[in-house]
């Protein structure tokens, strides 16, 4: 009857039509301007039907999943248009899914693997929905700074209730089949297998008028069946929940729920109105262009990763990783998580014990938590080997050095283990600063070597650094790219230099903390103002977290290599309190104090020996936003010196990095996503104050080239023509 690009529809026996999705080019079908479109002229093809010659309608797709949602690429250009643009673009698809439900006989939906978003959407349009046992469904909306805009809002809470509708929708998250069943989401579950005939059976029973598919219709486009009282106290409830866990920086999940708050009393037409009103005003925010920024950044690490991975082939299906400590047996752990055996050698048995503790510890926890069995637990551990000695070290594909950092210890250890190992065995160092192309002067197969960078707590941080030295072979990064993907990590590859990415861009920005509690700005204020701006900790509380003594080894070593910026003529707060004792979280005490809570974690307290040691504390004049700006200047211009010396191969990779390794807000995008929101005048109007201060507030030549060419680092590409 129709034949699309993204869909097609055919006739079956018994009067039963069935539109099948299929993208062509893709592994997924996206609800992209053309499938909207096509959607559309399938439709018209249906309607040239009516009963008796048509029965029924089966939704279906000819790809393992469903539908993931809608084309998310699309999203800026449309974004970029402003509200009518964006209001525009909803309704095109929202008159299909009208046209869907408005349908003369019943629409029987197939779920497999995945109905998200608009994909979810869809099947709320159509009048029953059977579901696979492994297959999962959700409206991830508004973790993109937007709410669902094709009736998600409309139908979810008419269908399920307010408190699911609430739940699912605030959440973003993806759920179960058990779990949409129970809430009333979906109508049956069966195996893939079954999947197709559980559906024409479904239209069966509609047609026999066992099924009475109308009165689920009324009940999808009536208002809400709840009195004022009932109303009122659902949604007031709910609002009060989701502001609290969502944030003030994210507004899209309380904005969800005032929606349905709003559209109760209104049937389809005004609800869905009020819903796109509110899409649009959303969609146009920064904070909506961030986290979709954020979504189709991380799209492109994943992108990268899988080309690496395919260059390698053959993946990592037995690792080592030398140093037992905390480090150590965090990566022991994650790869054991994964399925990955691993040998963890120490030169110590108190090391190995030490490692094994870690790991154990972390399996505990996921067991406690209902995350793993006991015995997928033992499974896992049963994959570490603790060792002190090399034997079966020839076999393994990668080993991961994470001894203590320090230049010769590392050469000694990479030299000793390099002898060990199979010729074509990968060696990767975890270290946070020390040059790789230095480390390698120690090895014979340099070209076997590269740097492979974790972040502390292994098994919570995503973000792995994977560092080209000089000599690092493409076999060498794709090895490692694999490994830290199979690990469930985001590698990002960056090349060589003092601190390579994140901790050369994160520690300009120390030295901005450094130089404000120098001039008398309290601490605990900047912590308090930099949290309000978005971070999840302040940069007292993160160096705390960090360690004094390893910020300050780390500092040492930024300054050596970029003295014009880093070099300091005064002793700083880190410093002082170092000197007095004061580690941070590890030794109860740093900037604050920590006390462990009954669960053992370390709660921090304002300390009145860290202020007596730093002397006098002052309100000074400095504003919430100067504050900002002397944190935030260094950071940003020492990150565009990276993206423009080829650390970094693009603006996307240098905000993922920042945003998993350092925790950088994500509904600000990223440093430069966010430089691109304040403008690149506004930006430098915002660093020229303090210019005289220090090197740090000085505008690199690459940003100052942007401000003056007027150069965004993300050009916005105009949607080509709306859906129709």
């Amino acid at each position: 009857m129709y034949q699309g690009h993204t869909l097609k529809l055919v006739m079956l026996d018994d009067g039963v039509a069935e539109l099948v999705f299929d993208l062509q080019g893709e592994s997924v079908n996206k609800f992209g301007r053309q499938t909207v479109i096509e959607l559309g002229e399938a439709l018209d093809a249906l309607s040239a039907l009516n009963p008796p010659d048509l029965k029924g309608l089966l939704i279906s797709s000819a790809k393992p999943a469903l539908m993931v949602g809608a084309d998310i690429g699309e999203f800026q250009g449309f974004f970029a248009a402003g509200e009518e643009a964006v209001k525009a673009y909803l309704a095109s698809n929202n008159r299909n899914f009208n046209r869907l439900e408005d349908l003369p006989v019943p629409v029987v939906v197939t779920i497999d693997g995945y109905a998200l978003g608009g994909g979810l959407e869809l099947c709320l349009a159509c009048d029953y929905r059977v579901m696979t046992d492994e297959a999962r469904i959700g409206l991830p909306e508004t973790q993109l700074g937007i709410i669902p805009g094709w009736g998600g809002t409309v139908r979810l809470p008419r269908l399920a209730g307010v408190d699911t509708a609430a739940e699912w929708i605030a959440s973003g998250r993806q759920w179960d089949a058990r779990a949409a069943l129970k809430a009333g989401v979906v109508d049956a579950v069966v195996t893939t297998a079954k999947l197709r005939d559980a559906g024409l059976h479904v239209l069966r029973e509609c047609h026999a008028g066992r099924l009475d598919y109308a009165a689920r219709r009324a009940a999808k486009t009536s208002p809400l069946k709840h009195n004022a009282v009932e109303a009122a106290m659902a949604f007031e409830s709910a609002k009060a929940v989701v502001a609290a866990q969502a944030g003030r920086h994210y507004p899209a999940p309380v904005a969800a729920i005032e929606v349905m708050e709003k559209a109760a009393g209104e049937g389809r037409e005004a609800a869905l109105v009020i819903e796109a009103e509110t899409f649009a005003r959303l969609a146009t925010t920064p904070v909506a262009q961030a986290l979709v920024g954020i979504f189709i950044n991380d799209q492109l690490l994943a992108r990268n990763a899988k080309r690496w991975q395919a260059a390698d082939r053959q993946g990592v299906s037995r690792a080592a990783v030398l140093g037992a400590g905390i480090m150590g047996g965090g990566i022991a752990y994650q790869s054991a998580l994964k399925g990955i055996p691993i040998k963890m050698k120490d030169i110590a048995r108190k090391g190995l014990e030490q490692g094994l503790d870690e790991a154990n510890r972390l399996l505990v926890k996921r067991v406690e938590k209902g995350r793993m069995t006991v015995s997928a637990m033992g499974e896992a551990l049963n994959r570490i080997e603790p060792t002190l000695v090399y034997d079966g070290f020839d076999e393994v594909d990668i080993v991961v050095e994470a001894v203590v950092e320090n230049l010769k210890v590392k050469q000694s250890v990479l030299a000793e283990t390099e002898r060990e190992v199979a010729e074509s065995t990968i060696l990767a160092t975890n270290t946070s600063t020390i040059s790789i192309t230095t480390l390698a002067e120690a090895l014979s197969r340099p070209e076997n070597f590269c740097g492979m960078h974790f972040f502390n707590p292994v098994h919570a941080m995503p973000l792995v650094e994977v560092i080209r030295g000089g000599k690092t072979s493409d076999r060498a990064i794709a090895r490692t790219v694999s490994y830290a993907s199979q690990l469930g990590k985001k590698p990002v590859v960056v090349n060589d230099c003092p601190g390579f990415l994140v901790n050369r861009v994160l520690f300009p920005y120390f030295a901005g903390f450094a130089l404000l509690v120098r001039d008398g700005v309290d601490f605990e204020r900047i912590d308090r103002v930099m949290e309000r701006w978005g971070w999840p900790m302040g940069p007292a509380y993160l160096l705390d977290v960090v360690g004094l003594d390893t910020a300050i080894h780390a500092e040492q070593v930024m300054a050596d290599a970029y003295p014009d910026r880093l070099r300091r003529d005064f002793t700083s707060c880190t410093e002082v309190l170092f000197d007095g004792g004061r580690l941070g979280q590890k030794n109860g005490g740093g900037f604050y104090d920590y006390v462990d809570d009954r669960k053992g974690r370390p709660q921090k307290q304002s300390s009145s020996r860290a202020r007596d040691s730093l002397g006098a504390l002052s309100d000074t004049e400095l504003s919430d936003e100067a504050i900002v700006a002397r944190m935030m200047v260094p950071m940003v211009t020492e990150l565009v010196r990276c993206l423009d010396e080829g650390i970094v191969a693009s603006p996307a990779e240098a905000d993922m990095a920042m945003v998993y390794g350092t925790g950088f807000p994500p509904f600000r995008g990223g440093p430069l996503r966010w430089v691109d929101t304040v403008g690149a005048d506004g930006f430098r109007a915002m660093a020229e104050p303090w210019a005289d201060l220090s090197p740090l507030y000085e505008l690199p030549d690459g940003l100052l080239r942007r401000v003056e060419g007027g150069e965004s680092f993300y050009p916005v590409v105009p949607p080509q023509g709306g859906a129709q």
